[in-house]
């Protein structure tokens, strides 16, 4: 496949230099011929990740970023871009990321604009390019950065229980977000530097936020939980937020199947979280549309207004494909993944004049409570901003697109 693959990075790059097409010079992506030992999957990855590469020729402008920063939407688009290296063996994936960090990140371990003050779990999500990074450069900064912001976890305001407070801004809440920004990190914190307190802290958090935002009936968790009930979002008998977004569910499911990548076979939280990805992999084909895809407001996707997402679509496409490869869930959800892929390729993919692709119907930001007042409601994520190729669609759709590929591999 590396072959292959490196014959295909030559070819894409010897494309001119990508100008912003017009809206009717975008056309349906043509369905490519699987060569050699690469398959659809893998060579819409390596498409898509030089597209990328491409607009956004450093990685601080990956999400449309406007400065050099530890954004943890960057953080998502270059753990895809290290999966491809990881994938490819072609060292420009590695350096693309490696330049961003070096950058951010001063010689004894200060981040770039990084505030602890603020207590926003955003910031760990980048913290998880550092760890290849270190391994590989052998850079002593990179692991003072690491330990820098378990720091910030060590001293994150807490709920009563011990959960983490999504920001200090946010005071009392548990958001699925955070758990996607926060429980990887300290996964694999705990795995590498033999310290097992955090691996049963990223357990704890997924506990936590499960009893919390789970819903029975539809199988599905929310937004989010205010443990005061003061918000105005708040359920006041159950301090739940009052719709299931989409992308916090991706996060959720992505989360859960990265943690388990660090947690040991006989670790007692195992089988919870196991337990937790199997009920989701269960609700979640009943509100996928017959394209394939997830919608803005999961469960109502008839309901006017609402539409396909393209982050949501990506990262369960990506966390069904990984839960079958890892042998979490039953082969038969490979079928699920592969109708997200698909959907994807028919209805939001487009592909530029150039011979670079576009993801389309992208969800710009979601949130709640803050200036102006974000009330949760189905009409509040319905009238979201929408872009193109923002990161937390893209690096999902990346790392999704090679947990297909091995499908076949």
């Amino acid at each position: 496949m590396k072959h292959y693959l490196s014959t295909f990075v030559l070819a894409l790059l010897c494309l001119s230099p990508a100008q912003a097409p017009a809206a009717d010079e975008l056309r349906p992506v043509q369905a490519v011929t699987p060569k050699g030992q690469a398959n659809v999957y893998e060579e819409y990855a390596l498409r898509f990740a030089n597209s990328e590469m491409k607009r956004f020729p450093e990685a601080w402008q990956l999400d449309h970023g406007k400065r050099l920063f530890f954004g943890y939407a960057q953080g998502v688009g270059c753990c895809a871009m290290l999966a491809m290296w990881k994938e490819t063996g072609e060292q420009r994936y590695f350096d693309y990321v490696e330049q961003w960090a070096d950058t951010l990140i001063s010689e004894n371990g200060e981040i770039h604009l990084y505030d602890m003050s603020t207590y926003n779990l955003d910031f760990i999500n980048s913290g998880k390019v550092l760890f290849p990074l270190y391994h590989k450069t052998g850079k002593m900064k990179y692991k003072k950065a690491m330990d820098l912001l378990i720091k910030q976890l060590s001293r994150q305001p807490r709920t009563l229980e011990g959960g983490f407070w999504h920001k200090l801004i946010y005071q009392h809440q548990m958001w699925l977000d955070g758990i996607y920004m926060a429980s990887p990190f300290m996964a694999e914190y705990g795995a590498t530097f033999d310290q097992p307190k955090w691996l049963d802290e990223a357990v704890r958090q997924i506990r936590l936020c499960h009893t919390y935002a789970y819903d029975a009936k539809t199988g599905l968790y929310y937004h989010a939980w205010d443990e005061s009930k003061h918000q105005r979002w708040a359920n006041p008998e159950t301090g739940q937020s009052p719709n299931f977004w989409g992308r916090s569910i991706g996060w959720w499911f992505m989360a859960m199947v990265d943690v388990l990548d660090f947690l040991p076979e006989d670790h007692e939280g195992r089988a919870d979280i196991l337990s937790y990805i199997r009920d989701l992999a269960k609700a979640l084909p009943k509100y996928q549309d017959k394209d394939g895809l997830w919608y803005q407001v999961l469960d109502q996707p008839e309901r006017e207004g609402n539409f396909p997402e393209a982050s949501v679509t990506s990262q369960l496409m990506y966390a069904y494909a990984k839960a079958v490869n890892k042998g979490y869930i039953d082969k038969k959800y490979r079928t699920v993944a592969e109708k997200a892929f698909n959907g994807i390729k028919e209805k939001l993919l487009v592909e530029n004049p150039d011979g670079t692709l576009t993801l389309t119907r992208c969800c710009q930001v979601g949130g709640l409570g803050g200036h102006p007042y974000r009330d949760g409601s189905f009409e509040y994520y319905i009238g979201e901003k929408m872009r193109d190729n923002d990161a937390k669609a893209t690096g999902p759709y990346i790392m999704g697109c090679l947990e297909l590929g091995q499908f076949n591999n």
